[in-house]
């Protein structure tokens, strides 16, 4: 048997919310510690594009006292 993404989230959708602990933790061992989750990827692009239009505070500007 060959599972898709969407039958996943399908079957996520009817879970027990009281579970949804319990799933996470499951679900969470399958993810490499080294593999960034989607939205920490999603903040990084957004620091490097703010990097490159010059949207940051350089570190010799903040007054550290």
């Amino acid at each position: 048997m060959s599972v898709n993404r969407q039958q996943l989230h399908d079957l996520i959708d009817v879970v027990n919310p009281n579970e949804l602990d319990v799933l996470f933790c499951v679900l969470s061992k399958f993810i490499s510690e080294d593999t960034p989750l989607h939205d920490e990827i999603e903040a990084i692009e957004k620091g490097r594009n703010e990097i490159r239009n010059g949207e940051y505070v350089n570190h010799h500007d903040i007054n550290w006292d």
